[in-house]
């Protein structure tokens, strides 16, 4: 069993439509037996490695995501005179390495570069890519299969070791996640608002026809979400290579954008930044637990937050006498009382 960090984060957003289903609605699901609004893992997890905070925290230890990396060393190939044959071969041998290709397609050009399914490439292997190609071009040969076999190196990427890499077709790539990160849901019923809207031209002068020049709608709700982050520690260090410094690191940007950090949807249009009301960090060794049974029966009066505190505390306590202390150790941040702080949590976070 490894040293594991919980972090239970309660934050209150005004409107907003922050992570939208295929209908361009917010996502919801249904908890207790009513509809709850809902945040996918998905988004925040991209919302947070991308954010300038994760970025600045662990410069040089960010991956990429993406399917067009056979792109990218085609047209660097080509910038240094391979002829356009060799090149889309060398290419292909090396893309293959992260994933089968694409069949090509006439509509598309060199479709066929192009892995079928996200690969998710440490700053360590984009930089043995890089050597290979200029390596390649210089000697004027394809790769050969213990070079392609190198491209598999060991890394330090933050968002690879906490969020993990599968990919089906190359096995030999995949880390388990160290951190797990549930939907966050709100803590009440919420229903869904559409909000109607129109668009005016600026050079139209009512003169023929005094109409909107646009009309729109789009769905928007307010709540408070409950968000569960579960952290291994010892195999964030392993996923790292050991490196213990940068697996402090990576916790302290995790938990600072998780409590600062909005998914990006409809920004815009609804400005719906905020910060988590209340966190609740624990860390111990034992059997990892969600608090989110507390919201089984929504909060329906009263001040959301203040309620939604009390209704997880209770939780904690009551499963405590039930099962023992699961956290050796806990820290709570409370902006309703004004207790605690960002910095006293980032410094227990990291503490293991």
């Amino acid at each position: 069993m490894g040293n594991f960090l919980q972090l239970h984060l309660l934050t209150s957003y005004p409107p907003a439509n922050l992570n939208r289903d295929d209908l361009g609605r917010p996502k919801t699901a249904v908890m207790g037996g009513v509809q709850r609004l809902r945040i996918s893992s998905q988004s925040l997890k991209r919302a947070w490695r991308t954010s300038d905070l994760f970025e600045e925290s662990l410069k040089d230890h960010v991956g990429t995501r993406t399917k067009e990396m056979g792109i990218r060393i085609f047209k660097q190939l080509q910038e240094v005179s391979v002829p356009d044959k060799k090149a889309k071969d060398w290419t292909q041998r090396i893309a293959e390495q992260f994933g089968k290709l694409k069949q090509a397609k006439k509509e598309k050009v060199n479709q066929d570069l192009e892995i079928e399914q996200l690969a998710h490439f440490s700053p360590e292997e984009i930089q043995s890519i890089d050597q290979l190609v200029k390596k390649l071009a210089k000697e004027e040969r394809a790769p050969k299969e213990e070079e392609l076999s190198l491209l598999r190196k060991k890394h330090k990427a933050a968002d690879i070791a906490l969020f993990g890499r599968m990919l089906a077709d190359s096995p030999g790539f995949n880390t388990e996640a160290a951190a797990q990160v549930a939907h966050a849901i709100t803590v009440h019923k919420t229903a869904v608002e559409d909000d109607y809207f129109t668009a005016v031209d600026d050079l139209n002068k009512g003169e023929e026809d005094a109409g909107a020049a646009h009309i729109g709608e789009t769905g928007f709700a307010a709540r408070l979400f409950y968000l569960y982050v579960c952290v291994d520690c010892d195999l964030l260090v392993e996923n790292l290579s050991g490196d213990k410094d940068l697996a402090k690191k990576t916790i302290k940007a995790l938990t600072e954008t998780s409590a600062t950090v909005a998914p990006t949807g409809k920004q815009n249009s609804f400005a719906s930044r905020a910060y988590a009301g209340y966190v609740l960090a624990e860390k111990g060794k034992r059997q990892p637990r969600s608090l989110a049974a507390a919201f089984l029966e929504p909060v329906k009066v009263g001040d959301f937050m203040v309620e939604a505190i009390r209704k997880l505390s209770e939780m904690r306590e009551k499963m405590d006498r039930v099962y023992g202390p699961i956290a050796e150790k806990n820290y709570e941040m409370d902006a309703v009382n004004g207790s605690g702080s960002l910095k006293e949590l980032l410094d227990f976070s990291v503490d293991f």
